[in-house]
């Protein structure tokens, strides 16, 4: 007998037991897809939200997921910390999934979310600036600064990029009325927007993004920039006045005032042209440079940097405003002026979910790396913003390196404010309703009823199966053993045979071998 048959047998469409990875796990997708449906029919903006109510009939969250996600009216810290398999990844789909629904509940009270997940590019910049061959010395110079402005470039790109309409936005974007911007939005917010997109649009042609931003704004040329402009190319009109003023009234004796007054006119156009083609581009490529210097982990030229600070009024470009130095107060400023930009687009708070800070290339699972990663954001000032949650979902492996940092160091942290979960555990009767879940969802429409219990024979109880799986530890352990258990059966008995149920002795020998690899995986002995 082969597997094929074996779902055909029961009606099961997919094999529920095969998704390893959240992201790639076709099963999560659908029942995602099947509560987003039930969602959108049973959708009361006046109804309150209640864990029941965001779960419906599929049982795949974590018991921990209401303390992980908290009250999204008012995001709030959490710090997660799980093994490999232990449903992380999945947490942090939930949590989008989540905020989407809240977000469409509260169309004027909306949570902006930033994913801070995917840190390749930001560290192989740092790296290559760093000037260190060993990965380890670039990562251990990593800044709470730097995160800051990592963050904010990805919050300022994904909103911009939904302004102009030049990627796939998400729900929570795809409502903002663009058109109306320029005569809604206080002008305040307008320069603030606009100043964020200068510095932190990660876009390859960020500068040419920053007059589109600006002309769709309706924020007009700063006056000096005008006047700049102004005189360096159309100053030459007053020399060719003076010539004109000398034919027609001059000549004679006054030839010698003509031409002091025409070589002055010649020479005050030149000091303007030579001001806005030499000095005004130095002034900005020397903001740039610094800026750059500053903005660590963004991969941004210096002439793209220069090209947008033109466009800014010449009080945003005062070293009080700009990140270009260490400090770290210029940011939680540009954090406070993203919020008032997001609160006139319906956004009341920001959310943050740091996730797979174990697969940057430059980390490559090396715990004495991520902790260099990871501990400049254990501070409690950022931590605790006003409206501003930070989700991290963490590798077990910083739990270990945690307990042991000093009584200085959690003071500075106060992780007893930060929504602390230590380990991500499953027992087995939480895997066993999870396994099941996946199972309903994976059987055809109209299908008659059945448990995961109903593919074991009569002699294996449901408790037998909870125990076994409360051995596996984990979801992805938890999906491997029950594969295994049919993989096993089938490649035992033929199809005429008819044995569609598991037995007891297979159970209790896969049991035990996949209890044993759970066991060398965690000593580390098994690489999977």
């Amino acid at each position: 007998m082969n597997l094929s048959q074996f779902f055909e047998h029961w009606q099961i469409q997919e094999n529920p037991f095969r998704g390893e990875e959240a992201r790639h796990d076709a099963v999560f997708a659908r029942m995602a897809m099947r509560k987003a449906a039930a969602r959108k029919e049973n959708a009361d903006p006046a109804t309150p939200s209640t864990p029941a109510a965001r779960r419906g009939d599929v049982s795949a969250y974590h018991s921990d997921f209401e303390k992980i996600i908290g009250e999204l009216a008012a995001p709030a810290t959490a710090v997660v910390f799980g093994e490999k398999g232990s449903g992380k990844t999945a947490i942090r789909m939930q949590i989008a999934d989540e905020l989407a629904r809240h977000n469409a509940r509260h169309p004027d009270a909306r949570v902006f979310l930033v994913p801070y997940d995917d840190l390749n590019a930001e560290l192989d910049h740092l790296h290559a600036g760093s000037g260190h061959r060993d990965p380890l010395e670039s990562i251990k110079g990593v800044r709470l600064a730097d995160h800051m402005d990592a963050m904010l470039s990805v919050g300022v790109t994904r909103l911009v990029d939904a302004l102009l309409r030049e990627d796939d936005a998400g729900e929570d974007l795809r409502t903002i009325d663009t058109a109306r911007l320029g005569r809604t939005m206080r002008k305040r917010a307008r320069r603030e927007l606009l100043l964020l997109q200068a510095i932190y649009d990660r876009h390859p042609l960020a500068h040419e993004r920053t007059d589109a931003v600006r002309r769709l704004l309706r924020l007009p040329t700063p006056p000096r920039e005008v006047w700049s402009r102004l005189l360096a190319y159309g100053g030459w009109v007053l020399p060719v006045a003076v010539l004109a003023a000398f034919f027609t009234i001059g000549g004679g004796e006054s030839n010698n005032f003509w031409i002091g007054v025409f070589s002055g006119a010649v020479a005050a156009w030149g000091v303007f042209l030579l001001k806005r083609l030499f000095w005004d581009r130095l002034v900005r490529a020397g903001i740039a440079r610094r800026l750059s210097r500053q903005l660590r982990m963004l991969d941004r030229p210096e002439p793209s940097l220069a090209e947008s600070l033109e466009y800014l009024d010449t009080m945003l470009r005062q070293p009080s405003v700009l990140p270009v130095q260490d400090s770290e107060e210029q940011r939680y400023e540009l954090f406070d002026a993203l919020r008032r930009v997001l609160r006139e687009l319906g956004f009341t708070g920001i959310l943050v979910v740091v996730d797979r800070v174990d697969e940057p290339t430059l980390v490559a699972g090396d715990a004495e790396r991520m902790r260099a990663l990871v501990w400049p954001l254990f501070n409690n000032k950022f931590l605790q913003q006003d409206r501003f949650g930070v989700k991290m979902l963490l590798p077990i492996e910083l739990r270990h390196a945690l307990f042991k940092e000093s009584a200085s160091f959690f003071q500075e942290a106060r992780l007893d404010k930060q929504n602390l979960i230590e380990r991500l555990t499953w027992t087995g009767a939480m895997l066993y309703d999870l396994c099941d879940a996946r199972l309903q969802a994976c059987r055809s429409p109209g299908a008659e009823p059945i448990t995961l219990r109903d593919l074991f024979t009569e002699d294996v109880a449901r408790q037998d199966i909870v125990d076994a799986l409360n051995q596996m530890h984990q979801p992805r352990d938890a999906f491997k053993f029950l594969y295994q258990c049919l993989v096993e059966h089938c490649s035992n008995v033929t199809a005429e045979e008819g044995q569609w149920q598991v037995p007891r002795l297979v159970l209790e020998h896969v049991r035990k071998e996949q209890a044993d690899r759970v066991q060398q995986l965690h000593r580390g002995i098994r690489p999977a």
